[in-house]
């Protein structure tokens, strides 16, 4: 046998099987806290792996593989289950398989338990859910299922913890002496002329794959007849492979064979045979307390009705429960900076770690509570079973916009904040629906553009009613995120037909039973999470915020045309009462602070852009907002203030800004905002992709730049489109 082990000579043990067996649960069982969370290499699957001692064998690596229904995968995702468990593409080849088998759906896991053991890896299944199986009025003869098999089967609770102890032992026999867990037997197909399709395949299977061995390059073969098509997103498959299996094809449909049927069927009958009976009735089956809730959260009208206040609890949770958590993280930060602004003298230096550093930090911290939250929600959805539910019901109406019902989670929790539910994403497994999803997300109104919103109503619409009742103001708040969650819809479908191309696969979904869920593993892939997010979208943002730091602080100490040094020493000379002279020197030192900004390179750089948004309704002054809005879309209520020199507007209730806005005018007298012009920005601040976080969010992802870029340029040109339609279209029709 070759040696496997990897440089140190520890064993690796991967554990694998369908979505929603246990599979994490016994992971977590076995390896404990001893966890490390990475990336499979070019995806943003998370790969965990931890560490767990034998008696024989000793210290044993243990990976926990990504749950998938069958090694014959089309997506790149699903690529990693074959790459993890045979050995491909640099992964090290398992010198065990622990196979996570459902107890209560055993043909349909033996399915993939059949595939690898055709890969002739040394392999032990572990039974789980087996305590459910009573419930059904059956019990479960697995010293038969060992015997049809040829494999070592060890019946588990994985909750409860039973089992375990089995499962060590058998596992340490098989790693001490592989043959234990190598079937005597090899499953062939009954037609000849499938039989020479796969032999004709398996001979271009690259070396590097099987090894030497030829069972392996068989298996390699019926895989590659499966897997590759036209349409597949699997990478690294040598031409010529493709080309006989295209070859293959061909002469299979012009014979009238289908290649998938009649393995498909030849498996399930081998399974059958030897394996069903292993499963016995005992009692009539009784009416399970899944089937029970089943009745009602599926309900067409009742099962909508739960969905929409559980997707109302989650949504207010993460708009406002996480808010005081969020106060906490910005006062603790704001702490932090006054009290490096009481130890050091003014200077760039501490300019750079206030403004650069510690701002920089917070925005990035700041995001914590709300992932935090939302993990937690999503992994209690998961863990119960009720997320499988939630994915059933918004099906249909996901699958008109090319989208799966899984898409609708993510895309709801935009309305708190995209950051997070970009990485929510990652609980679909096809990467065109992930990306479809990613790329909308950012659509949906989230809780930074409310403090905009409500800042320009406020300023510039009156608080009237309509028909005596409706408040303008509140039914303006309520359109903006009607409007948002159309075009996020329209975005998703239009993307889906022409960005990101594919046939509609149907949603392929099992509903697991109703479960309690695992502490223990929801609050670490909380964690998990956040550290992930930490780690590498924080760099980003903290990147990005400092840049924007030095755009709006440089060149530092220019020359400015009123001596406000002078104009100081006069006001001192000219008022004795000591509060007036506070007051005017305050007002002197915010007109200083405001003619600095107006030379830095980011008041430049909106006097640059003026051209481009003065069709929209804008000054370039606007235009300085929308830049410094791109660190956060709430940092725009900020920059409006240092760009009129108000030295309190630090939110959307500070009366000043909102008077510097009503009374803003050009050169001829007339305004700069009007109600038209504050329509035409929110629209602009609905559609656009001004939040570099979400930007950091998506490169995380997809671990790629132009993916970021993409989503920057279609948002901006979306919302520069919209906006111009809406302020040219206002004047046209005489509302300028």
């Amino acid at each position: 046998m070759t040696d496997t082990r990897t440089a140190t000579g520890t064993p690796l043990v991967a554990i694998a099987g369908n979505p929603n067996v246990g599979k994490t649960s016994l992971f977590n069982r076995l390896t404990g806290q001893d966890l490390k969370v990475t990336n499979y290499p070019g995806v943003t699957v998370e790969r965990h792996v931890g560490h767990t001692r034998l008696t024989g064998a000793g210290h044993v690596e243990v990976l926990d593989v990504p749950g998938t229904y069958s090694l014959s995968g089309r997506s790149a995702e699903e690529q990693i289950a074959i790459q993890a468990i045979a050995g491909l593409e640099g992964n090290q080849t398992p010198d065990l398989l622990v196979m996570a088998v459902d107890s209560t759906q055993l043909s349909r896991n033996l399915y993939l338990v059949l595939q690898v053991l055709e890969l002739g890896v040394p392999t032990v299944v572990a039974l789980t859910m087996t305590d459910m199986l009573s419930r059904r009025g059956q019990r479960l003869d697995a010293e038969a299922l060992e015997r049809a098999l040829g494999v070592p089967v060890v019946r588990m609770v994985c909750h409860r913890g039973e089992g375990v102890d089995e499962l060590r032992a058998a596992m340490d026999r098989v790693l001490t002496d592989p043959s234990q867990g190598r079937p005597g037997w090899r499953w062939r197909p009954e037609h000849p002329a499938l039989l020479e399709d796969i032999d004709q395949v398996a001979r271009l299977v690259p070396e590097n794959w099987a090894g030497g061995n030829q069972d392996k390059r068989w298996a390699f073969g019926l895989w590659a007849l499966l897997s590759l098509d036209d349409e597949d997103e699997l990478q690294s498959i040598p031409a010529e492979l493709r080309a006989i299996v295209a070859e293959r094809r061909a002469r299979a449909d012009a014979d009238g064979r289908e290649i998938e049927s009649q393995v498909i069927r030849g498996r399930y009958q081998w399974i059958d045979e030897h394996a069903a009976s292993a499963v016995i009735s005992t009692a009539p089956p009784a009416r399970s307390r899944t089937e029970r809730l089943d009745t009602a959260l599926l309900h067409p009208i009742f099962g909508f009705a739960i969905f929409l206040l559980a997707m109302g609890v989650l949504f207010q949770s993460l708009f406002s429960w996480a808010d005081p958590a969020i106060g906490l993280v910005e006062t603790a930060f704001g702490a932090i900076a006054n009290g490096i602004e009481n130890v050091m003298p003014p200077s760039l230096a501490r300019d750079f770690l206030v403004e650069g550093v510690i701002a920089g930090v917070g925005s990035v911290v700041v995001f914590l509570p709300q992932i935090l939250l939302l993990f937690f929600l999503i992994g209690l959805m998961e863990d119960t079973g009720y997320m499988a539910r939630v994915a059933y019901l918004m099906d249909r109406v996901m699958n008109k916009l090319g989208l799966h019902g899984r898409a609708f989670v993510p895309m709801l929790s935009g309305f708190a904040c995209a950051v997070p539910a970009v990485m929510a994403t990652r609980t679909m497994e096809s990467r065109r629906h992930r990306m479809i999803t990613m790329m909308a997300i950012p659509l949906m109104t989230c809780s930074a553009r409310l403090p905009v919103y409500t800042l320009l109503i406020a300023a510039l619409f009156p608080p009237t009613t309509v028909l005596g009742f409706l408040p303008v103001q509140g039914m303006l708040m309520v359109a903006m995120y009607v409007f948002s969650t159309i075009i996020a819809l329209i975005a998703a479908g239009v993307m889906g037909k022409f960005v990101f191309k594919g046939p509609q696969v149907p949603l392929l979904l099992e509903l697991p039973p109703y479960r309690v869920p695992h502490w223990a593993s929801v609050l670490r892939m909380m964690w998990q999470r956040a550290s992930l997010f930490l780690s590498e979208a924080g760099r980003v943002i903290l990147i990005c915020t400092i840049i924007l730091w030095v755009l709006l602080s440089f060149p530092q100490n220019p020359a400015l045309e009123t001596d406000y040094d002078a104009l100081r020493t006069e006001t001192v000379a000219a008022i004795e009462n000591p509060a007036a002279q506070e007051e005017a020197l305050g007002e002197l030192e915010a007109q200083e602070a405001n003619d600095i900004f107006l030379q830095s390179y980011g008041a430049r750089l909106g006097h640059a852009i003026e051209p481009v948004i003065e069709p929209l309704g804008y000054d370039w002054k606007i235009g300085v907002g929308l830049i410094g809005a791109f660190a956060a879309r709430e940092v725009f209520i900020s920059t409006m203030g240092v760009v009129y020199g108000v030295g309190d507007a630090v939110d959307e209730e500070s009366a000043t800004l909102r008077e510097h806005i009503r009374n803003e005018t050009y050169a001829d007298g007339s305004p700069v905002y009007t109600p038209l012009v504050g329509l035409s920005l929110m629209v602009f601040i609905a559609l656009s992709c001004q939040c570099m976080s979400t930007l950091a969010a998506v490169y995380r992802e997809t671990k790629a730049w132009r993916w970021p870029a993409f989503l920057f340029t279609y948002m901006t040109l979306l919302a520069w489109v919209a906006s111009f339609a809406v302020y040219q279209g206002g004047r046209a029709l005489g509302l300028g």
